[in-house]
């Protein structure tokens, strides 16, 4: 039935204005009765180009597929070969990201250190120092040196298996991040020599660095601690990839890890998160280009991250040229966090599983992104390191399923020759062909 006035003339269905949307207005609203800004978890929300719009093309009968159950497809990956005198080994080239203790509690870092060893891989520090079930638990460590040098040492630098230097994260490219203090417990406090329950944020810059030059020197600072012995990562984020790769290289890095904007944070600004920052799909190709025109790609070693899911996402990554990926967000989902059975409870904080809204908060019902002690008991760390193991056996399954249907023996067989895009925009960040064509974007010597 069409609904009239009082005068009898149809009404015309409101619009909603695209440019202030309900989320827009709510936050102008929110803004206006508080005066701040708004801090929350997790990654960019925003839809923006990703590896669902790449598809392979798999093999037929110019390229012969490999037999799923009879022919091997290799996984394993070494970091740090350039310089390290050990170099890391791992199984499978998924590592787990940095997330430090403070925004994650001591059962979950001991969870992601079980569930990294039982699969073959590393697993790494994040911001606040090492903590002794982290280490206990990862038979690969990579520590995280941060511009707050919070919880660093000498002795935990000597004690990891890599160090990783972190310049910027995806989810904030040239911010620093943010503990609460109702995350800040007696232990968190020690552990970074601040004041138990003050907020703390910390530095989007290393103190004793004036440009790139200095990150060399910080390079050479480190392997001295070390004695060479172990890699040495830098972490920029994806804001300018090409150049960024090329000073990291210059500067003496064993791996570069690319973190794009799809990639978690604990706590930041909700303007950092969705509007600094590239797509990790547009930093790839860019990374991979300096690398090869230093002529040290698959030298150097490339991790991609920033919205890592699937097996899918992985071999696309290293289709595009990627050595290994590393995940977060991800890893936490899989040990059980914003599990949808809290549901009542994250509606009392004022959010919903799957917002990721509450890790900045210390309450998460989960048990996993607190400190809460009540809390935490709800996580048991050895489910949870089960738990993480099995979505990293599925991951690696399923990236080998797809190497194997386009011919590869490794998964570093995979090329960009693999792949179509779905999108324009896919197409000219990937720089491969729009499905169906054999034309991207800024193809060189092509014309639309």
């Amino acid at each position: 039935m069409t609904d009239h006035d009082p005068k009898g003339i149809p009404r015309t269905t409101p619009r909603q204005s695209a440019t202030f949307s309900r989320d827009v207005n709510s936050d102008i609203r929110r803004a206006a009765a508080t005066g701040i800004y708004d801090i929350r978890g997790g990654g960019a929300k925003r839809r923006v180009p990703h590896f669902d719009d790449l598809l392979f093309l798999g093999a037929s009968i110019s390229r012969y597929p490999l037999e799923g159950y009879r022919e091997a497809c290799g996984t394993d990956v070494t970091l740090g070969a350039r310089h390290a005198q050990n170099p890391i080994r791992l199984e499978i080239p998924i590592t787990i990201a940095g997330m430090s203790f403070g925004a994650l509690s001591g059962p979950a870092k001991e969870a992601l250190g079980r569930g990294a060893s039982a699969a073959g891989t590393s697993t790494t520090t994040g911001d606040g120092g090492m903590t002794p079930e982290e280490r206990g638990h990862s038979k690969t460590l990579v520590y995280q040196l941060l511009p707050s040098r919070y919880g660093m040492n000498p002795d935990d630098l000597r004690r990891a298996d890599a160090i990783e230097v972190v310049v910027g994260q995806g989810a904030k490219p040239g911010g620093g991040g943010m503990l609460l203090g109702q995350k800040i417990s007696d232990r968190v406090a020690e552990m970074r020599d601040l004041p138990k329950g003050i907020d703390q944020r910390s530095a989007c810059r290393h103190p004793d660095w004036t440009g790139p030059d200095d990150l060399e020197i910080k390079i050479l600072e480190l392997r001295e601690i070390t004695g060479w012995r172990v890699p040495i990562y830098v972490k920029v984020a994806g804001a300018r990839p090409y150049f960024d790769t090329t000073l990291a290289v210059k500067a003496g890095a064993d791996v570069v890890v690319l973190d794009g904007m799809q990639g978690g944070t604990a706590a930041t600004q909700d303007v950092f998160i969705e509007h600094v920052g590239q797509p990790t799909l547009a930093c790839i190709r860019p990374a991979v280009q300096a690398l090869q025109d230093l002529g040290v790609h698959r030298e150097v070693r490339l991790i991609v991250s920033g919205g890592i899911r699937s097996g899918a996402d992985v071999a696309k990554a290293m289709a595009l040229g990627a050595d290994a990926v590393s995940i977060g967000t991800a890893a936490l989902i899989a040990l059980g966090d914003n599990d949808p059975r809290w549901e009542a409870e994250y509606n009392a904080l004022g959010t919903t599983a799957g917002a990721y809204d509450d890790w900045h908060e210390g309450r998460d019902p989960a048990g996993i992104t607190t400190q809460d002690p009540d809390l935490m008991a709800r996580f048991d760390p050895i489910e949870g390191g089960r738990r993480l193991r099995n979505y990293l056996k599925v991951m690696t399954l399923e990236a080998q399923t797809i190497a194997r249907a386009c011919g590869k023996s490794h998964l570093h067989n995979l090329e960009p020759e693999d792949l179509v895009a779905l999108t324009m925009e896919a197409a000219a960040m990937a720089r491969v062909p729009l499905a169906g064509t054999e034309w991207y974007p800024g193809k060189p010597g092509a014309t639309f």
